[in-house]
């Protein structure tokens, strides 16, 4: 495992020996976790951006080892639901640390978020909606909230994360201040909040500043109003390079950049990264069982699916693949599979890897971000186990499942 701390961690930095190791011990498919890597992504970010505070976008993996990691770290955590706000302060947060920013919110959410609140007042809920903010005053609400704009500029890596233009989230940006005006009068407005889109890497970084400048513009807006603004939160979505010819982006550059897109503004820069703190800090490792020579292609099937891992089918995203058996076999053009029965169900079509046969183990990489966090149980599939590296050891910290799990709520 490298230990220089490289802007992105590629399957060949992992150390092959102790995946199998782990392969060996617990089984496949498995999820394989580096937690020094997360502190090490976290605090190379933070670094990045000295004068900003430096939350955790918890939705990107909210397993309890990595909440834990990264509050150890001196990382705050912010919540896309209710059940994020519960798993962070189980991790130990403190609720008054914690940033609340749902997106049409159930009732039973709203009245856990409301409840938490009054308990821990430094407790923020953004609300991006202007009903949101009227649900919260009929639950006899009036503590710290945040506005979450619509900056009408979406940016990432695909259009489902491109939440900047898309209506579903945030206040329409020229009814931001005509809402401010409206919510001071209920509530201690405390913030605004925006997030562009997510996986933001070098092509989408200028339209990615365009956003934060029209969201630093409004912050501006709002305090000239009379708003007196403890934060404007810029959200996350900065990026990792899946593919292994894609430079990863230069953190220094980016905090210059972001600086000079929010200009002077009288408020605290909040960012959110998810993905870029865990997403290369985490890798599948799954066994290959079938391959099958077919006059269209060599099909390797393997035990992980999209049940495991469902990025390549929802998106269409790619997931560096490697042979850990043999990484120094002839590479030749294959597709990779899994177990369900559908056709999305496929790692990689044609990709170059090293020959795999029957048995091998093979790794996926950049597992870390909206991984486990959307594995499943199509096809009754107990979900993996996940193993933790820190400091040199080895644990579980989740359990594999089994079908007694899948099937225990049904009657």
């Amino acid at each position: 495992m490298s230990h220089d701390s490289p802007p992105v961690r590629r399957l060949t930095d992992w150390d092959h020996e102790r995946l199998e190791a782990v392969a060996a011990e617990h089984g496949t498919p498995l999820y394989v976790v580096d937690l020094d890597r997360v502190a090490e992504n976290y605090e190379r970010f933070a670094t990045a951006f000295p004068d900003a505070h430096v939350m955790y976008a918890a939705k990107a993996h909210t397993g309890q080892a990595v909440l834990s990691k990264l509050l150890e770290t001196g990382a705050d955590i912010e919540c896309a639901a209710w059940g994020e706000l519960q798993r962070a302060i189980d991790a130990g947060a403190d609720p008054n640390t914690l940033q609340y920013t749902a997106v049409n919110p159930p009732d039973h959410d709203l009245d856990r978020a409301v409840e938490l609140a009054a308990e821990n007042p430094g407790l923020t809920i953004t609300g991006g909606a202007r009903d949101t903010f009227d649900r919260l005053e009929e639950r006899g609400y009036d503590g710290r909230v945040a506005i979450r704009i619509n900056p009408g500029i979406g940016t990432g890596h695909h259009e489902k994360v491109a939440t900047g233009k898309d209506a579903k989230f945030g206040i329409p940006y020229d009814e931001v201040p005509e809402v401010a005006a409206d919510v001071r009068e209920r509530f201690d407005l405390v913030g605004l909040h925006a997030h562009a889109g997510s996986g933001v890497l070098h092509d989408d970084l200028d339209d990615h500043c365009r956003a934060i400048g029209k969201v630093a513009d409004m912050g501006r807006e709002v305090i000239a109003d009379g708003a007196e603004l403890d934060f404007v939160d810029f959200g996350g979505g900065f990026g990792v390079p899946y593919r292994e010819d894609v430079e990863p982006l230069e953190m220094e550059v980016v905090g210059e950049k972001v600086r000079e897109a929010v200009g002077d503004l009288d408020a605290q820069v909040k960012l959110e990264p998810g993905r870029y703190v865990v997403a290369d800090a985490e890798c599948i490792l799954t066994e290959v069982n079938t391959v099958k020579e077919t006059p269209a292609a060599t099909v390797v099937g393997v035990d992980a699916s999209l049940a495991t891992l469902i990025r390549p089918a929802m998106f269409g995203s790619y997931h560096p693949i490697r042979n850990v058996t043999e990484p120094g076999r002839e590479a030749e053009p294959v597709s990779v599979g899994g177990p369900c029965c559908t056709s999305a169900d496929v790692f990689c079509t044609d990709r170059p890897i090293a020959r795999p046969e029957r048995a091998d183990l093979l790794a996926i990489g950049n597992a870390g971000a909206y991984g486990y966090e959307l594995a499943n149980q199509f096809h009754s599939q107990p979900r993996p186990a996940e193993i933790a590296f820190e400091a040199g050891e080895t644990r579980v910290v989740r359990e594999r499942e089994t079908l007694a799990d899948v099937t225990r709520m049904e009657q």
